[in-house]
């Protein structure tokens, strides 16, 4: 992230594993679980691109996305036991995103780096 954080067309997907707020599903899943979440959110802070991170819908976490200035949605799940369960969409802008966690198809094309463009199907 940080050696293309000044790239206006890269954008982000980050899905970290869910340990903020002392959450042990992320520990318990994944190797390399430890995640400074504030420098995380500071880094997403300074992106110069587009970027959209999935966490827990956890207050800790919501308290980094309101610190930062970041929208929250949140989204319904499943976890890995298919228990019902909502986490959180954090972005800039999310207004592509309707309560509920449906999302809106836009009809805008797509522009590639190469300077071709790409359009969705419809």
């Amino acid at each position: 992230m940080t050696e293309y954080r000044k790239e206006k067309d890269a954008v982000f997907f980050i899905d970290p594993p869910y340990t903020a707020g002392g959450k042990s599903a992320g520990s318990r899943l994944y190797t390399h679980s430890e995640v400074d979440h504030e420098k995380l959110f500071a880094l997403c802070e300074k992106l110069h691109g587009d970027f959209l991170m999935t966490y827990d819908n956890a207050e800790e976490v919501c308290a980094l996305a309101e610190r930062h200035g970041f929208e929250t949605k949140p989204v319904a799940m499943k976890n890995t036991h298919h228990a019902e369960m909502n986490e959180l969409l954090i972005g800039r802008s999310l207004d592509w995103v309707e309560d509920g966690g449906i999302f809106r198809e836009e009809s805008t094309p797509y522009k590639v780096k190469s300077g071709k463009k790409a359009r969705r199907s419809q």
